[in-house]
């Protein structure tokens, strides 16, 4: 059976971090639909006063946030110790679990385009020991067909394997088609997925998907994407629903007010950052 298209939405201009332009596709009025995937935020500039500002030092916790930068970089330092950069077609996974400070600093670049994701993390993995790992271009395979390719950033794809989270699993494909291209994905029936049309607008089955709109599927076995008389660069995202309570404040993302209310007590204190673990 065919997925099909059961909402969209398309981004918004808004500003995030220390002045940092962007556009804000989910957010917490479209968690129910995108479960797993709370908030998606877009980056495609070619002013660098849109973005050096960066993302100064911030907390989180109860989420993985997952960068890709398909052109300009993104420098990574936070509370553990790690600092690096990614770029041209990188990917980074934090897990924030129980607590990490991070910051993300966007050096000036010809364009800055890509993506950033927050994906929830399943209740018994909210407190889990934060970490940090960045996927290179050197384990990013590229499947080439006639008209396009896919670069498979996390998960698999037909037999392929990428980077595998630990906690959900996420299959995560830059789908990139020449114009009037096409390509049918296959898809396990149950999976949450959704697309997000990162550049150039696309069909999704008959139906077109203007450019920066982030699409949720039905459940099926597979959606066929094509490109219009242009070019298009389309990700796909498929995991798995987890249905349940989220309990949203600013960086920080829980099941229960309570969970919530101590995570900031925390911050308050200065025991955020823990050492004792839960699941």
């Amino acid at each position: 059976m065919e997925r099909r298209i059961k909402s969209q939405v398309t981004g918004f201009r808004t500003q995030d971090g220390a002045g940092v332009n962007l556009v804000r596709v989910l957010g917490n009025t479209t968690v129910q639909e995108y479960d797993p995937i709370l908030m998606l935020d877009s980056f495609d500039s070619t002013n660098p006063d849109d973005y050096t500002a960066g993302f100064p030092m911030h907390p989180h916790r109860g989420i993985e946030t997952i960068s890709y930068v398909y052109l300009g970089r993104m420098t990574h330092r936070d509370s553990l110790g790690n600092e690096d950069t990614i770029g041209d077609g990188e990917v980074q996974w934090m897990t924030a679990g129980s607590g990490i400070l991070h910051e993300e600093t966007l050096p000036a670049s010809p364009r800055l385009l890509g993506v950033q994701l927050w994906l929830n993390l399943p209740a018994r993995y909210k407190m889990i020991s934060p970490s940090y790992h960045s996927i290179k271009n050197s384990e990013i395979e590229e499947v080439l067909w006639e008209n396009g390719k896919l670069r498979l950033l996390a998960g698999e794809f037909e037999g392929r394997k990428g980077y595998l989270g630990r906690f959900l699993p996420l299959d995560y494909y830059d789908v990139h088609l020449n114009p009037q291209a096409s390509i049918l994905l296959n898809t396990e029936r149950e999976r949450s997925v959704m697309l997000f049309t990162l550049v150039g607008d696309a069909y999704v089955g008959k139906e077109l998907i203007k450019e920066k709109t982030a699409v949720k599927l039905s459940y099926g076995e597979h959606v066929e994407i094509k490109a219009t008389n242009s070019s298009a660069q389309v990700l796909f995202m498929s995991s798995t629903v987890l249905a349940e309570p989220v309990a949203w404040g600013g960086p920080i993302v829980m099941n229960t007010q309570e969970e919530l209310n101590r995570a900031f007590d925390d911050l308050e204190k200065g025991t955020f950052l823990r050492s004792e673990i839960t699941y």
